[in-house]
Formats: C-alpha cells, sequence, structure tokens
C-alpha cells in the first residue's frame, strides 16, 4: 500500500502530514522550519518520514489567488516540488489550497488558542487539510 505525504510550504515553516496506509485519513505531523536551501529542506523532511514509509506520492499546496491565477508563492512552490520529486523520486501532486491556512487559523481562534500556541501547530494542521482535501476527492 503506502502512504500520502502532504506538505503546506510556507515562506518560515513547511507544515508536514502524512496519510495512513489505505488512503482515507491525514493527519498532523509536524513543521519544518525552512531553510535557505530547498534541498536542505527536503532533507529535514526526510529525516521526519523516517519511520512512516514508504510514500506512494507528494501532494503539496498550492498557493493561488482568490480568482484561481498563480502567485509568486505558486512559483516557489513549484520549484520545491521539482527538488522533492528528484530527492524522494516520488510523483508530486500539486493541490489548490486557497485559504487552508486561514481555515485553520480561524478555528484554533475559536477554540480560543493563544497565539504561541496557534503557531506550533497551525502548519501541520494546513498540511492535514490539504492533504484530506486531495484524498477525499479520490
Amino acid at each position: 500500500m503506502g502512504r500520502i505525504l502532504g506538505l503546506d510550504y510556507g515562506t518560515k515553516r513547511i507544515g508536514v502530514a502524512i496519510s495512513d496506509e489505505r488512503k482515507i485519513l491525514a493527519s498532523p505531523l509536524t513543521f519544518i522550519n525552512r531553510e535557505k536551501s530547498l534541498e536542505a529542506c527536503a532533507k529535514q523532511i526526510s529525516d521526519v518520514i523516517k519511520g512512516y514509509s514508504p510514500f506512494t506520492k507528494i501532494v503539496i499546496g498550492l498557493p493561488l489567488h482568490l480568482d484561481g491565477n498563480e502567485s509568486e508563492m505558486s512559483k516557489e512552490v513549484k520549484k520545491f516540488a521539482k527538488v522533492l520529486e528528484q530527492f524522494f523520486s516520488l510523483p508530486i501532486q500539486l493541490w489548490d489550497e486557497r485559504l487552508s491556512s486561514a481555515q485553520v487559523e480561524k478555528g484554533l481562534k475559536e477554540r480560543n488558542m493563544n497565539r504561541k500556541k496557534r503557531v506550533q501547530i497551525t502548519d501541520a494542521l494546513a498540511a492535514a487539510l490539504i492533504l484530506q482535501t486531495y484524498l477525499d476527492t479520490k
């Protein structure tokens, strides 16, 4: 079988989530701090997911403008996707992530979670949301 890796690529952190082996449920795993080198980010992700393999695919949130056009961040995500494809030798699926982080942030605020705690889990939850929406369409 195998799992799917979900990523939420941000300017400071990259949220990491994984699916179950049946590819039904996405779970937040953690986040990594963004490095200057995309290869270093790929290595960090590899270290984080070591005990969960095998993986069959990577789903990365693609940040689009509300009108569906690509943003500057979309271009960065596409560069990162190419690095990951070479590093992991896995197919990459870019997935529309419009408002995923905002949706997670809103939910955490509604639960009266303070900012410090929100920062620690928002990225992983956003990655899980992106991955879950992908899984739900399959």
